[in-house]
């Protein structure tokens, strides 16, 4: 039988559906194991969400994970993802792209090596690090895995650091649970621009707010930033994209206050987001999210989010 280490995990359950002519009748549901209690268990398959008691459990069983996705498709949600999360200075390498925003958060101030650069590898690397040299910034480069493999092979050999792994997550939209809303919640409210409470909260989190940050945020044709008031206070907030030729909802910034956690609040901003995103004819979601951050991972795992590929984000040793 299944154990609470399994969460996380792939999995197949057979279960008895009924009973014909005096003989059982067995289904199974094979996907992600996201949530295990004493009754039920649940979980997150191709077709959506799947909640069984434990009674009509017959064999449940861990089974080993999913092939690892193409290169297209690593390539598709990381283009998706620095589609959402513009820097506003950017340069190209053949294929690769080169991104600077005043130095605010990695994803915006690195290197993405997908695709062709045009020219020998240890040659694209030393033009990353002309190309930061030139703008005073710090070389960094974002490593899909296992796509970049060969790329951090080389940023190896030249003594490059790495800062903690970061999972990329997905979620086909149509899997996503629906979220709870107790009587006399506070709504969550989406606005195409962020109000200045937003823009504080988010100033917290990534420690400051330049304008280079302010492009970043706001620069997407299709963009939504989601709030939650209580009692006059800013008291969650998350921030939606619709990009990769409108497939994808890209997810960030979803922060809710201490003092009101674990009320289901992050789950109701995610759920808002995901309803407009719907609406303007996405049909999954990406974020991303470092491993080590475990509050953050386990919300996700509920909400039937899967990791795509991981990426290290390296950094060039000092001068």
């Amino acid at each position: 039988m299944l154990r609470q280490q399994d969460v996380g995990h792939r999995i197949v359950v057979r279960r008895m559906v009924g009973i014909r002519e005096g003989r059982p009748l067995f289904s199974d549901a094979l996907g992600e194991l996201v949530e295990l209690s004493e009754t039920h268990l649940t979980i997150a398959t191709a077709q959506g969400r799947l909640r069984v008691p434990v009674t009509e459990v017959h064999r449940a069983k861990r089974v080993p994970p999913t092939r690892r996705p193409t290169a297209a498709a690593v390539v598709e949600v990381e283009l998706a993802a620095d589609e959402a999360w513009p820097a506003p200075v950017r340069g190209r390498l053949g294929d690769w792209l080169l991104r600077s925003a005043d130095g605010w958060t990695g994803r915006a101030n690195s290197a993405l090596p997908v695709g062709d650069p045009d020219r020998p590898l240890p040659a694209a690397v030393d033009a990353i690090e002309r190309w930061y040299a030139d703008r005073g910034r710090p070389a960094l480069v974002n490593t899909p895995l296992p796509l970049a493999v060969p790329v951090g092979a080389e940023l190896d050999a030249r003594g490059w650091g790495s800062r903690p792994l970061t999972l990329v997550q997905t979620v086909a939209l149509a899997a996503l649970p629906p979220a709870a809303e107790p009587a006399g919640a506070p709504p969550v409210t989406l606005t195409a621009a962020p109000s200045e409470d937003w823009l504080a909260v988010a100033a917290g989190r990534k420690g400051g707010l330049p304008d280079a940050a302010r492009h970043v945020l706001t620069a997407v044709d299709r963009v939504r930033f989601a709030q939650v008031y209580a009692d006059g206070a800013l008291v969650a907030t998350g921030r939606g994209t619709v990009t990769g030729q409108g497939r994808w909802l890209g997810l960030s910034l979803i922060e809710v206050a201490p003092q009101v956690r674990r009320q289901g609040l992050a789950g109701r901003v995610v759920r808002a987001l995901a309803d407009w995103a719907v609406a303007e004819g996405a049909s999954h979601a990406l974020l991303q999210v470092e491993q080590r951050n475990t509050a953050a991972v386990s919300l996700y795992r509920r909400l039937g989010f899967t990791t795509h590929h991981t990426y290290l984000t390296r950094v060039a040793p000092p001068a």
